[in-house]
């Protein structure tokens, strides 16, 4: 019965996120005519420290607590002490947890300081992306214990909706450095260098965690094929332990 009413409320926030992705945004094709043809943005003093502010607080959530805790959870598959995997487990909590504090703190800002319009692909993207990632920890907590049969579906579901947060999440960082150049006209491009060799650096740790595990049991297979080896020559060599007789005339 308690797992009928988690599906439930499960399929219900989804349902929410997914209606919300699909209902219009008003203005249309003449809007988003109108927002590519706006003047650029002046910078006051305080809107400057509001955008960066919220560029930081979406960067260190989306792209880089997020994916960090994603590395974190995958690294525990291959530590064998159940201390460590306790240990990698509640980091990857306590990453995910001030990852969605921040990403609040970033839709406050936005919602209470910014146009919103809703009327060109950062925002839209980035709307939905609050919804995810709200949705997120919902399933984490959520999680069906062992053994139970909607196991492997919640994992799948855990699993694919953190990654496209952050896959997504990091596009729409990109996408928001575009917006801020755009209207600015001022260069976002030191930024979206740095941005690029984290991501290449995320990427890469994350691509090695899938071969680390077979690494490590070629190693292992390797040292016991050499220890077979040598136990099976000095079995077929036995060393001559016998003492030489000397004849003396």
């Amino acid at each position: 019965m308690l797992l009928f009413r988690r599906k439930r409320l499960l399929l219900a926030s989804a349902g929410c996120v997914i209606l919300m992705l699909l209902t219009p945004t008003h203005g249309g094709s003449n809007s988003e005519q109108s927002y590519k043809m706006a003047q650029p943005l002046e910078l006051t003093p305080k809107l400057s420290l509001q955008l960066k502010l919220h560029a930081f607080l979406l960067w260190s959530s989306v792209g880089f607590l997020m994916p960090i805790g994603v590395l974190l959870i995958r690294a525990s598959s291959n530590v064998k002490s159940a201390r460590n995997v306790r240990l990698l487990f509640y980091c990857h909590v306590a990453s995910q947890v001030v990852a969605v504090a921040l990403a609040t703190a970033g839709a406050v800002l936005s919602i209470s300081n910014f146009e919103n319009v809703f009327n060109n692909t950062h925002q839209r993207i980035g709307l939905a992306l609050y919804g995810f990632i709200w949705l997120q920890p919902l399933v984490g907590f959520l999680r069906p214990d062992r053994g139970v049969r909607t196991r492997s579906a919640w994992y799948l579901a855990h699993w694919f909706l953190g990654v496209g947060v952050c896959v997504v999440g990091v596009a729409n960082v990109y996408i928001g450095l575009h917006t801020y150049q755009e209207r600015t006209g001022r260069s976002a491009r030191p930024w979206t260098l740095l941005l690029t060799v984290e991501v290449a650096a995320l990427a890469f740790v994350y691509l090695v965690q899938d071969r680390w595990s077979y690494v490590v049991r070629q190693q292992e297979e390797d040292a016991a094929a050499l220890g077979d080896e040598r136990s099976e020559g000095s079995t077929m060599y036995p060393a001559n332990d016998h003492k030489e007789v000397v004849v003396v005339p």
